[in-house]
């Protein structure tokens, strides 16, 4: 591996000079830093970016913490995140959870270590006692996508699950459901407990029952899908209508299964409705009523607020609330007789 002072005997001059010009520094002459930089070139030489980093007090890195790449919207946020921030000049360091707080503990204590200049995060549970602890002491801004956590210096960039969740299980309960299923993602993530959260409130100002036993939670593989809808169409009085919260397609392509495999016809004997819109969503026959929202403006907010407190320095929290909307199609527009 190629050092400064490999750089230095190319270009003819001192290791101290190779240095001044990798740093910036003024008063460089133009024809010392054009022979600096091709002898750079030249012999391939890579810099210590963590080490420069400690140097100058900053890495020009963003950790992004995700919960789970499965998901299509978690990906495209990543995608989004990392497009902005290289534009301004900054690597992006990627950590997965697989939804499990342990890792979310371990992956954050990681990224201090990295020394990165800020945080972006979507965490399996954003009420782990062990991860808030860490956050009060972390110096460097963060900025939580579809998470919220009560921490004086953290931001947030949220959907408004609450809003079409209600009006969802409103229509639902106007067609003459009344033992409605939720899938949910993890139990503790914020989209989570605001489905919940809806499902319920809506069904006390009808005055009806929860069925707790209908609401289940859990990482959006396709195999956890396909087991509760098997699990919920074994009880005496299953669901009429099923609500596949998780955004992971997987999920909606287990429980979709399952229920063609039990022979169900949706939109005849089983109202479907999705919280995440998607092309399978509105391509699937009978089309999937749908919660829809602007997947990519959560990415883009969150990377521009993340910019912002890099460049102004400010520790100030807030959380910018995104709208959604409830998009009705023909798997739920009947009514059950």
């Amino acid at each position: 591996m190629a050092t400064i002072r490999d750089v230095a005997r190319r270009a003819g001059v001192a290791p101290a000079s190779v240095t001044r010009v990798l740093s910036d520094y003024p008063n460089v002459s133009d024809d010392l830093r054009e022979r600096v930089l091709a002898a750079v070139e030249e012999v391939g030489y890579q810099p210590d970016l963590v080490a420069a980093g400690l140097r100058r007090g900053y890495t020009k890195t963003v950790g992004v913490m995700i919960n789970d790449i499965l998901n299509p919207i978690v990906a495209k946020w990543v995608d989004i995140i990392e497009e902005d921030l290289r534009a301004a000049g900054y690597g992006v360091i990627l950590a997965h959870s697989r939804g499990e707080d342990a890792n979310d503990v371990a992956n954050l204590k990681l990224l201090h270590q990295r020394r990165v200049d800020g945080l972006i995060a979507s965490f399996a549970s954003d009420q782990n006692e062990e991860l808030a602890a860490i956050l009060a002491k972390v110096d460097v801004p963060v900025v939580l996508l579809d998470r919220q956590m009560n921490l004086d210096s953290v931001s947030s960039v949220v959907s408004d699950h609450y809003y079409a969740t209600r009006a969802l299980v409103a229509h639902l309960i106007g067609n003459g459901h009344r033992r409605i299923a939720l899938f949910t993602g993890q139990p503790n993530g914020y989209p989570s407990r605001e489905r919940v959260r809806a499902l319920q409130e809506t069904f006390s100002e009808y005055g009806l029952p929860v069925r707790h036993d209908l609401l289940i939670s859990g990482r959006g593989t396709e195999a956890y899908a396909a087991e509760a809808i098997a699990t919920m169409l074994e009880h005496p009085e299953p669901p009429t209508a099923v609500i596949v919260g998780n955004g992971n397609l997987s999920a909606l392509a287990g429980a979709l299964h399952e229920l063609r495999r039990r022979g169900i016809r949706i939109g005849e004997n089983m109202a479907v409705a999705v919280g995440e819109e998607s092309a399978l969503a509105s391509l699937h026959s009978p089309a999937l009523t749908a919660i829809e929202r602007d997947t990519v403006a959560v990415g883009r907010r969150a990377a521009a607020m993340m910019l912002n407190k890099l460049a102004t320095g400010s520790s100030r929290s807030h959380t910018v609330v995104l709208p959604t909307r409830l998009v009705i199609r023909e798997s739920t527009d009947w009514v059950l007789s």
